[in-house]
């Protein structure tokens, strides 16, 4: 079965590291496109001194699917503490961006990388150019850039009522659009709704491409809210803003976890203003969605998928369509 997940930030890397396990067993070709849209941190100081697409993404994706995490993969995902320019800097962004300047090509960069480092499938970013996310909130306010946005939610004065690319019509990479019309299956999610899952069906391509495939379409939904994004959104208020953001209903199934988190985790992150992302069935059934809600949470630092459950449940749904194939 040909898989390709969309998406970017840990939630997308999260997935690659647990479902990278199901090849080649059941997973014959893996994909990940990744968004650049990036703008803070590392990626973000690179993109504007340097004009390249974000890739603190795609880095840790690479990672996220190399054969072993080994030294070399530590290595690749280290982050320096001092020094003047390098401070902040990820050894992996700086690797990929001198690799873009030696042979012309972000593609051909990330290429190499992922052959260093031997890893079980596709990195392609979702483009090659430079683009910026660009959000209209209800109070009428635009903002640019994907940092800005977010913060400017935290605000809670108004919620995101559009959100677009600029340019607005960026080019996605040749196999970025085969990889998804001859997929079996193409994942959306987890992570940050509108930063992360939806910048890149906001590229033309990669919008008709996944709505002309003839794979299957999962969206995974985020197990918390995300404060300055996603406040009180239920599993179909994300499901809303993809097929908006789209323009028609596409997604297939939904993967919800049903574990609310211990008192201790609501605590800490309602000093987050953040709380669980509630399964609303029976909104979800209007729209004809196939559910799969199960004890997915893992908590510790942080409240998130536990990986070896989702990858279980993936496999699971994996071998069901197979079975609807082959009947």
């Amino acid at each position: 079965m040909n898989v390709v997940a969309i998406g970017g930030g840990t939630g997308l890397s999260s997935l690659l590291r647990g479902i990278k396990n199901l090849v080649p067993d059941k997973i014959s070709d893996l994909s990940a496109i990744v968004t650049v849209s990036d703008n803070g941190g590392s990626s973000g100081r690179l993109r504007e001194e340097l004009g390249i697409p974000a890739p603190g993404d795609i880095r840790n994706c690479i990672s996220a699917l190399a054969e072993d995490e080994d030294i070399l993969t530590q290595v690749f995902q280290y982050r320096f503490k001092k020094g003047e320019g390098l401070k902040g800097h990820s050894f992996g962004n700086l690797f990929l961006t001198v690799l873009t300047d030696i042979t012309g090509s972000f593609l051909e960069a990330i290429e190499t990388t992922s052959d260093i480092l031997k890893i079980k499938g596709k990195i392609i970013p979702s483009t090659e150019e430079e683009v910026d996310l660009i959000a209209k909130f209800t109070d009428g306010k635009v903002i640019k850039g994907e940092t800005q946005i977010t913060e400017y939610g935290k605000k809670l004065v108004a919620k995101i009522e559009k959100i677009w690319l600029e340019p607005e019509n960026p080019k996605a990479p040749d196999e970025a659009i085969e990889k998804i019309q001859n997929a079996d299956l193409i994942i959306l999610g987890p992570g940050s709704l509108f930063t992360s899952v939806i910048p890149n069906l906001l590229i033309p391509e990669i919008k008709e491409a996944v709505l002309s495939s003839k794979a299957k379409k999962l969206y995974i939904s985020n197990v918390m809210t995300q404060f300055g994004e996603t406040d009180n959104f239920k599993v179909s208020d994300h499901i809303n803003a993809i097929h908006n953001a789209v323009g028609t209903v596409f997604i297939d199934m939904v993967i919800a976890n049903i574990k609310m988190p211990s008192l201790e985790t609501m605590e800490k992150y309602k000093k987050e203003n953040a709380e669980p992302v509630i399964l609303d069935e029976e909104e979800i059934n209007k729209i004809g969605i196939t559910i799969f809600a199960e004890h997915l949470l893992e908590e510790g630092k942080f409240a998130r998928h536990n990986p070896y459950k989702l990858t279980r449940l993936i496999e699971n749904i994996i071998d069901m369509l197979k079975k609807e194939v082959h009947v």
